[in-house]
């Protein structure tokens, strides 16, 4: 995660410029200035649109064992879900898990049990207690949290080793999504580099893509 600040002295207003030299103001104004925009083919939104769902705490992957598809797995206040990564169906929910498995921080390893599908398995959660999900596939495409402009985060999507500090914003790297509503959690990708998830406090957005 990229984040820049000033120090200011004690009981002062902080300085959002102070002590940043000329590149990082240059690269802070270029992120502030990139829109939104829809992530590239082979790049599809599942369902169109995010997932709301409340009081999310944390995101893990696992692979259907019959299908071999990815799923992801939402930890909440609400219980455990698990959503079908390709068509964004919820395909097993938990509303009352046990207390030692309610949430990952319970576990050493961050985990917590899984089930529906993946029932007897346990699932790593990234988000609020910890964790992290992959940030790059084996075939180019990587995924960057950033913060020009503390504390909404920004999520940018880039292929072929692209970073934002060079290239074309919506040619070789693209600002996907914009956490100024809700408290960002987690990014990353599968496993399999075939799903690529964001999770805020209040909802899920999945993009997947079919060429492995």
């Amino acid at each position: 995660m990229v984040k820049w600040s000033g120090v200011a002295a004690s009981g002062e207003r902080p300085d959002p410029e102070a002590g940043l030299s000329e590149y990082q103001l240059a690269m802070r104004d270029r992120l502030l200035a990139a829109p939104v925009v829809p992530a590239p083919p082979p790049w599809r939104p599942v369902l169109g649109s995010c997932v709301a769902v409340g009081g999310l705490l944390g995101i893990g992957f696992a692979v259907h064992p019959d299908s071999g598809d990815d799923l992801v797995m939402v930890v909440s206040h609400d219980g455990h879900g698990l959503f079908d990564a390709v068509t964004g169906e919820k395909i097993a929910r938990d509303r009352d898990p046990a207390p030692q498995d309610s949430t990952p921080d319970e576990s050493d390893d961050l985990s917590c049990p899984g089930l529906g599908p993946i029932v007897g398995r346990r699932v790593r959660i990234a988000g609020l207690f910890g964790g992290g999900l992959h940030t790059g596939t084996a075939d180019g495409w990587t995924v960057e949290v950033v913060q020009p402009a503390w504390p909404s985060e920004r999520v940018l999507l880039s292929r072929h080793d692209a970073v934002p500090h060079r290239g074309r914003h919506g040619e070789t790297w693209w600002h996907i999504l914009h956490a100024n509503h809700s408290t960002f959690r987690a990014a990353g990708f599968s496993p399999s580099g075939r799903t690529l998830v964001v999770a805020t406090s209040s909802d899920l957005t999945l993009w997947n893509r079919g060429d492995g």
